[in-house]
């Protein structure tokens, strides 16, 4: 399972799920590729995971069934080249800001040419040195997914310039940290939210690229879909299994 079985069904006009996971164990990430989900996005953000953690997570979504993503903990060319050499499928950024910005995540995730992403066959990502080197430098870049994160204002702002950059995938509109750029902290579902997004995903998509936002509830994740968004990142595992042990506790009275 690699990035090429997203972008296929993308190109077929599919909708992708899958959640962010929190908590650092291994059959987490595994029972999500089993329950269907095509991707698990593992997050270094947000929560206690560790690269060492992470890296057997990108296992665990792999024996499930799902394509492993990870969103790194800032945009930073080190901390992108050693979530791509655990042999997940691409990176999810938070935080992009700018045309620089974009350019940056690029480069950090591809090989030349089209980036500078550090060089070492002897990773997981190459099966430890078992993968041809030439075939594997050949293919990486094809086989890697490159997500921006737009998080604020500022990134909104500039979001026909990052729209330009090429190698970019998926171009992500958070909205919890929107609302809070906004004056609205967590009042995702605020018509001024809503409405800047709905602008936001129209320009992606007319672009050509895919959109990408997170939702927690069923009712936003069919609101998004039916906006034309194609990679729809829904809860975390931290939620969804808590939402889920209360509606247990609460059906047996």
């Amino acid at each position: 399972m690699n990035a090429n079985m997203l972008r296929d069904k993308w190109q077929e006009g599919k909708v992708t799920v899958g959640p962010f996971v929190k908590i650092p164990a291994i059959a987490i990430a595994e029972i999500c590729g089993y329950s269907g989900f095509e991707f698990v996005i593992m997050d270094m953000e947000h929560g206690p995971l560790s690269i060492t953690v992470t890296d057997q997570l990108v296992r665990g979504a792999l024996v499930g069934g799902a394509v492993p993503l990870i969103r790194v903990p800032k945009l930073d060319p080190v901390m992108i080249q050693q979530a791509m050499d655990t042999g997940c499928a691409g990176v999810v950024i938070p935080q992009v800001t700018s045309a620089d910005n974009a350019m940056i995540a690029v480069q950090s995730a591809k090989f030349w040419p089209e980036g500078s992403r550090g060089v070492c066959r002897y990773v997981g990502a190459a099966k430890y040195s078992a993968v041809d080197k030439n075939q594997y430098f050949k293919l990486a870049n094809k086989e890697t997914l490159v997500i921006v994160m737009i998080e604020g204002k500022a990134g909104l702002d500039n979001l026909d310039e990052i729209l330009e950059v090429p190698g970019i995938d998926v171009v992500f509109i958070g909205p919890y940290d929107l609302s809070q750029s906004l004056g609205l902290t967590g009042q995702t579902s605020h018509p001024d939210v809503l409405e800047v997004m709905r602008r936001a995903v129209n320009k992606i998509t007319n672009k050509g690229l895919v959109a990408g936002t997170f939702t927690d509830t069923i009712e936003g994740a069919k609101k998004w879909v039916g906006e034309g968004v194609k990679f729809l990142a829904h809860g975390n595992d931290t939620g969804i299994i808590s939402a889920a042990c209360r509606e247990v506790r609460k059906s047996i009275g």
